[in-house]
């Protein structure tokens, strides 16, 4: 039994390296693996044997899937980019801004651009925050990875013990098919032999010899048949365990480049985080620098304008003052209007009492001729007899 524990041992340990890291799942549908089935057809070679090899195998599957999982499940090619934009816009924006200073002034669209500038990618200082924290995130990423991949490939070569020691069982039920097989030919050939040899008259004897010597060819079937899958077995788990010798090679070596990355990453930034900030502070005093300069040129230009605007509309001023203190108070030609206003009326009230005399002269006149004629004509009347009694008085 000590050749069947070994295995045993070397599974137990691949699989709990794997329940340690939460890989492997609770429920495997309940399917055997197909292999198991071929297996339980040469379990009377030896049982216990053939049992410890389909465990190694009902496993092999879900252990193989785990670690291929697990080691192409790295993000890789990516967040590189992230720190090359954000060096990228660092640097073009400087240039930008010198761009902007280089005619002396900022027109609408620089400063519109300028504002974009610091809602859309940030201010200098934050773009370098963000370099460093993807790079941690990064390498944090990366560390993890190398202590996961490390307890893999342990897990993973723990598994190959067993599968070496699976290739080793499955060599020494091949010898004993082997041995079946030989005992089952010999068994065949001696039937065969018997029947040849009868050369009695008994019909019902030949038959019974006859149906022995098929029964043997039927075992060595059989066991021709189960010596194939032993064979089978045995081939490919040689084949199985010296392919993966390839595998495990090129995973190492994926591992061994990541940990000199890592490390090289990790001291990198330890020696060099000083640079990075320097550049942050560099590019931040530079940006600070380039708002000094236009505010100074800003309130330059604005004293400037101003004098030039003073200077223009302060003599306006100016003279307008000298004349309101030192002109004349009332125009001359005002009072002379006013002067002409009366005179005018004056003369035009004369000719208009003279107009209204005779007018009002002429208006009695005509209404004591018509109050006359009216009399005229009622005493008319009267005499005729047409008209009232009137008392008339001259």
């Amino acid at each position: 039994m000590n050749m069947t524990t070994s295995p045993m041992q070397y599974l137990d340990k691949a699989m709990n390296t794997l329940h340690e890291l939460g890989l492997v799942p609770t429920d495997d549908g309940g399917q055997e693996a197909p292999i198991i089935v071929l297996l339980n057809l040469i379990s009377d070679l030896d049982e216990a044997r053939v049992a410890a090899i389909a465990r190694t195998l009902d496993k092999a599957s879900l252990f193989n899937d785990v670690v291929r999982e697990q080691v192409q499940a790295m993000e890789v090619g990516e967040r590189y980019e992230e720190i090359t934009d954000a060096f990228n816009s660092i640097r073009d924006d400087a240039k930008k801004m010198v761009e902007q200073i280089e005619d002396g002034r900022l027109d609408t669209f620089e400063r519109v651009s300028n504002v974009w500038m610091k809602v859309t990618r940030g201010d200098i200082a934050s773009r370098f925050d963000k370099i460093k924290d993807v790079y941690l995130d990064v390498t944090d990423s990366t560390n993890d990875q190398i202590q996961r991949e490390n307890r893999i490939l342990e897990a993973y070569q723990d598994f190959r013990g067993a599968m070496k020691e699976s290739e080793v069982l499955a060599l020494e039920i091949l010898k004993k098919a082997e041995a079946n097989l030989a005992a089952a030919k010999a068994a065949l050939a001696e039937a065969m032999q018997t029947v040849e040899a009868y050369d009695g008259e008994n019909a019902a004897e030949r038959a019974r010899l006859e149906m022995a010597r098929d029964e043997k060819v039927r075992a060595l079937q059989n066991e021709d048949k189960r010596y194939q899958i032993a064979k089978d077995l045995s081939d490919n788990l040689t084949v199985s365990y010296n392919t993966s010798e390839v595998v495990m090679a090129r995973l190492l070596q994926t591992t061994t480049a990541k940990e000199r990355v890592y490390a090289q990453a990790v001291t990198f930034f330890g020696t060099n985080e000083v640079v990075l900030t320097a550049l942050s502070a560099s590019f931040t005093g530079m940006f600070g620098l380039h708002e000094g300069t236009q505010t100074i040129e800003a309130m330059k230009a604005g004293v400037s304008k101003s004098l030039e605007d003073l200077a223009d509309i302060g003599g306006k001023v100016q003279d307008a003052a000298i004349r309101a203190g030192y002109g004349p108070t009332i125009r001359a030609e005002s009072v002379k209007k006013l002067v002409d206003s009366v005179v005018t009326w004056q003369e035009r009230s004369h000719e208009i009492i003279a107009e209204m005399r005779q007018l009002a002269t002429r208006n009695a006149e005509e209404i004591r001729e018509a109050v006359e004629n009216g009399k005229r004509q009622l005493a008319r009347l009267a005499e005729e007899g047409k008209g009232l009694s009137l008392e008339l008085k001259a």
